[in-house]
């Protein structure tokens, strides 16, 4: 079952609220009012859309309201129902901090073919289109990866880049590239944007490795489900609690690997809307009275994948 093309625009208008709530509080040290702007912006311009909507990945649980969380219904109640996957602000620091990067991201499918990941780490490995199909698998480990990744692409391993989240908990995954002469491409935070990188030309980017966050890595799923990407994934879990969290969202093998065909199923759209100048687009610009913003707009069946720029009455 295909998406109609005329939602598009309705949850593009649904990251360009967002991303202009977090841009109200560019460079003010305060990440946790410009991620509540978002939220604030984002639910309301959901509520608009004709549809049955229910967030199945949001900002935590039903007793953190206000943010949109786990299970809210979004939308007039009336239409087609869908899943759906927000990010409100992608990169809560860089927006404190008017850093680059900084975007307000959402995806959504038809009911039932989104993964419900919980807001627990998860264990990512993603590369770009036109590969062999399952080129790359987590329990391969980094080098064997590598050495693939080196063959398909006909590339000395020191000709290719990988992605890495700055974390100390990718030492070992840094020691290898390091090992095998590959260029590291570090990002701090964000890492929607840094899996994505993979398919984009401009990046140079050939690969994606790390653990970072569950949410965020369904969300960058829904985008290169887009793309012809490939991505795996595994959550990882540090304590018991979230392991039931898991369990009540319908996970029953807990060390189960998730291509992007079991965590994005049938059709999906994705945007991605700039709060701050970025590698995917353009921050969010203030002219008087209005705003500029810019989304990268993707849309499965339809084959969509434009930036979109409007201006829009604050």
């Amino acid at each position: 079952m295909t998406i109609d093309k005329t939602f598009i625009n309705s949850f593009a208008k649904t990251t360009e609220r967002g991303a202009y709530g977090a841009s109200t509080f560019k460079g003010k040290n305060n990440k946790i009012a410009a991620d509540q702007a978002a939220v604030d912006e984002m639910r309301n311009e959901l509520n608009k859309i004709n549809m049955k909507g229910k967030i199945v990945i949001g900002e935590g649980e039903m007793d953190e309201a206000p943010m949109l969380y786990i299970d809210e219904e979004v939308g007039t109640k009336q239409g087609e129902e869908f899943d759906i996957a927000v990010d409100p602000l992608e990169g809560t620091n860089f927006t404190a901090k008017n850093l680059p990067n900084a975007l307000s991201v959402l995806a959504a499918a038809k009911k039932g073919n989104l993964l419900k990941a919980p807001d627990i780490y998860m264990e990512k490995i993603a590369v770009g289109p036109n590969l062999p199909k399952n080129i790359i698998d987590l329990d391969f480990g980094v080098r064997k990866n590598i050495e693939l990744l080196s063959d398909a692409k006909n590339l000395e391993p020191s000709k290719l880049t990988a992605c890495v989240l700055k974390r100390t908990r990718h030492e070992e995954i840094i020691k290898t590239l390091n090992e095998m002469g590959v260029k590291i491409n570090y990002i701090s935070d964000g890492d929607v944007s840094g899996v994505i990188s993979v398919a984009d030309k401009k990046s140079e980017i050939d690969i994606y490795l790390g653990i970072g966050g569950g949410p965020e890595g369904v969300l960058a799923a829904a985008a290169l489900s887009c793309l012809g990407c490939q991505m795996q994934t595994r959550l990882v879990f540090q304590n018991d609690e979230e392991k039931d969290r898991a369990v009540k969202l319908g996970i029953t093998n807990l060390n189960e690997k998730y291509n992007i065909e079991d965590m994005i199923k049938g059709d999906v759209i994705f945007c991605a809307t700039g709060v701050t100048d970025g590698d995917l687009v353009k921050g969010i610009k203030n002219v008087n009275d209005s705003f500029i913003a810019e989304t990268l707009v993707l849309h499965k069946s339809s084959k969509t994948n434009k930036i979109l720029k409007n201006q829009i009455k604050k």
